[in-house]
Parts: C-alpha cells; sequence; structure tokens
C-alpha cells in the first residue's frame, strides 16, 4: 500500500500538469504576497522552499515580508533585518516589503528599512491588534506617498468593515499605492464601493474559497487584481491553479489572465504607472451541478477540524466521498475529487499516530491541501 504522504505527493504532481495545462503559454507570474520567517502560529517560511517553488512554477519575482515573528519586539526590527538579508540574497527577485507596529516607532522603522532597500511596507491590523481608523496610519500612509512606494495591508479573515477608514486614507494620500491582500473578503462590498475603477489600488488573489474569488472578480476590474500566494498559508499548484480556474469561470479573458499573473504587479515594483481599469467580469450567480454543490458543502464542513488538527467525528469527508458516486456527466472531475478526498481521508486517520508537533502539522496541512484541490475542482466545474 502506497504511504499515505507520498500518495499526497503523487496528487500534486499530477495536478501540477493540470496547472500547466491552464496557464497562458509564455505568462509572466509575479507572486504579489509572500511571507519568509517564522510565525508565533507555528508556520514557517523558508527561503530556499519560496525560491524552488519560484523556479519550479516559474515566478519571476515576488513581494515578501516577515511574519508575526516571536522576536517581534521591538517594531519587527530583528525580523526586518532578516528580510533585508533575503532580498539581497535573491538579488531582487525577491523584493523586500518592512512590516510595521504602530505600537512600536513605526515611521522610524520604516525609514530605516526603506532607506536600507526594502521597497514596500505591509501592515496587518488584526495581527498587531490597531484598527485601521487608527490616527497613526496617516504618517505611513503620508511616507508611502514621499517615497513612493506601495502598502499592502491584511484584508482577510479577522477584522471589522475597512473600507471607510481606507477611503479617508487614500483620499488624502493619493499617491501612496495600495495593495489590500486577500481579495479583501473582510468588507468586501465596501472596499469594491471604494475602490473598483480606482487605479492605484490593488487587491490581491490570496484566498482559501473559489466562491470568495469568483464573488470578488464580479466586483473588481482585472487592471486592479495581483495574482499572489501568501506562501507558506498557500501553496502550489492549488495557488495558481484557483486563480486560474475561477478567472475563466468569471469570463475574465486570456490577456486580463495574463496581466493579473504577472504584469500588474511588475508595474508596482518598476514604478511605472498602473492601467487605467476597466469594468469588472463574473456574474452574480453561480450556476453548480447540484452533485458538486453537495461535495463543497461537505468539504466545507470538514476544514475547520483539519485546521483545529481534529478528527472527523461528524462524517462530512465521508459524505463528500460518497456523493462522487453520483453520476452526473462530469466523470473526471468526480474521478480527480475521490483520488483527492481518499487521500486526504487516508492520511488524515493518520494524525492520532504523529510522533511530535512538526508531524502532526505536516499531515493537517497536506491533508488540507488535498482537500482545497478537490474544492477547486467541485466549485469551477459547471453545467
Amino acid at each position: 500500500m502506497t504511504d499515505p504522504l507520498d500518495r499526497a505527493q503523487e496528487l500534486f504532481s499530477q495536478f501540477e500538469a493540470e496547472l500547466r495545462a491552464e496557464l497562458p503559454a509564455g505568462a509572466e507570474i509575479f507572486d504579489a504576497h509572500t511571507h519568509l520567517g517564522t510565525d508565533i502560529d507555528g508556520m514557517v517560511g523558508r527561503y530556499e522552499e519560496l525560491e524552488s517553488s519560484m523556479d519550479r512554477y516559474g515566478v519571476s519575482r515576488c513581494f515578501f515580508f516577515c511574519l508575526d515573528e516571536p522576536d517581534r519586539h521591538p517594531g519587527f526590527r530583528a525580523a526586518n533585518d532578516r528580510t533585508l538579508e533575503f532580498g539581497a540574497r535573491s538579488n531582487g527577485r525577491m523584493i523586500p516589503f518592512v512590516r510595521l507596529d504602530l505600537a512600536e516607532s513605526p515611521v522610524e522603522e520604516a525609514v530605516r528599512c526603506l532607506d536600507l532597500g526594502a521597497r514596500g511596507i505591509k501592515l496587518h491590523p488584526r495581527a498587531q491588534k490597531f484598527d485601521v481608523g487608527d490616527g497613526r496610519l496617516a504618517p505611513i500612509f503620508a511616507l508611502a506617498a514621499e517615497r513612493r512606494v506601495p502598502i499592502l495591508i491584511h484584508g482577510g479573515r479577522g477584522l471589522p468593515p475597512i473600507a471607510d477608514h481606507l477611503h479617508k486614507l487614500v483620499d488624502t494620500y493619493p499617491e501612496a499605492q495600495l495593495i489590500i491582500a486577500h481579495a479583501g473578503i473582510a468588507d468586501l462590498a465596501g472596499l469594491a464601493g471604494h475602490f473598483a475603477g480606482k487605479a492605484g489600488v490593488f487587491f490581491d488573489t490570496s484566498v482559501w474559497s473559489p466562491i470568495d474569488l469568483l464573488s470578488f472578480f464580479r466586483l473588481v476590474p482585472p487592471e486592479q487584481i495581483l495574482y499572489a500566494s501568501d506562501y507558506p498559508y498557500g501553496q502550489q499548484p492549488a495557488s495558481l491553479l484557483i486563480a486560474l480556474r475561477t478567472a475563466r469561470v468569471a469570463g475574465i479573458s486570456d490577456v486580463q489572465i495574463r496581466n493579473i499573473l504577472g504584469p500588474n504587479a511588475s508595474r508596482i515594483a518598476d514604478g511605472q504607472p498602473p492601467l487605467e481599469p476597466s469594468q469588472p467580469e463574473g456574474s452574480d450567480v453561480l450556476t453548480q451541478p447540484m452533485t458538486l454543490a453537495r461535495i463543497h458543502q461537505y468539504i466545507s464542513m470538514v476544514m475547520p477540524l483539519l485546521y483545529a488538527r481534529q478528527q472527523d467525528t461528524f462524517g462530512a469527508l465521508g459524505l463528500a466521498i460518497n456523493a462522487c458516486s453520483e453520476p452526473n456527466g462530469h466523470v473526471k472531475e468526480l474521478e480527480q475529487i475521490h483520488e483527492l478526498l481518499t487521500a486526504a481521508r487516508d492520511l488524515w486517520r493518520t494524525l492520532p499516530e504523529a510522533v511530535d508537533e512538526s508531524e502532526s502539522r505536516l499531515v493537517a496541512r497536506t491533508a488540507s491541501r488535498l482537500v482545497h484541490l478537490a474544492d477547486i475542482v467541485a466549485v469551477t466545474t459547471h453545467v
């Protein structure tokens, strides 16, 4: 019998081939959101692993910054120094951003790191526990406008609505380019309402849910969208595959997809003006075969358990696997989903046998990657 971890790697390789078939020929890929370092939640972004992944998947450059590091006090200084060292080591391929804590001399740290070669600023209101209406953000936006560097701000889970406060900052400092991470799902309607069609404000694609991306594409023009993985939280081949498949379901053209994958971010990195936004693409309605809708529903129940490294006592994964036997005309896709979910189940069952925290994390993370691929297939397969 194949070892469950080996089987998972076989399936990832198969989907790597699927990804290469989806990619537009000769497309430039620029990853607008990656991390290096060690987070207090235990996640680790390794230079060699990121570099190897970029080589394997044809990623030319990336923006990167540190995680919420154990030695983040004072002001991420030590972690920012490591970021600058990684950037220098990459010879310009990995473009460093300085991460700031509003409570610990943020402007001084930003100036220090920008003077040493940082090319952008990273803000994380959830991790650093500040409100986007905080007055201490104004001088940071003023500095970004003065230095002509982008600000990337967390826009994902764990936040109250942020659109109105960001709108005031962007209006006050229009020369500060803004990248809203995770497709702005924390306040998508508000953010799109303020910023869709506004050149110089961007959103990145680093989300887990294909439904989030489908909803996002219908609100934000392609010229304002940057491909992003959120490495090490986001991994290949799922990161590129979810962006490509949802973009095609939304009706985004190959020319626009190419810009999303690379040139939109390259223009930021190279100091070029942004493209003029066109119109959003996509539909307000998701049409999906009922079998695949059921599978997606059960997968949505599974993911929090995997994230918490708990066993599936409810049996949601088994329900998703059983649903794959329902004939609905999508034979190839159901077979793919069945393989992925069965491999995830077999791996998940080994979780109690993990000998230490590192192995436990690897098992749960690999199983969640398999389930994620299955969900991408389920949601992006249409009638």
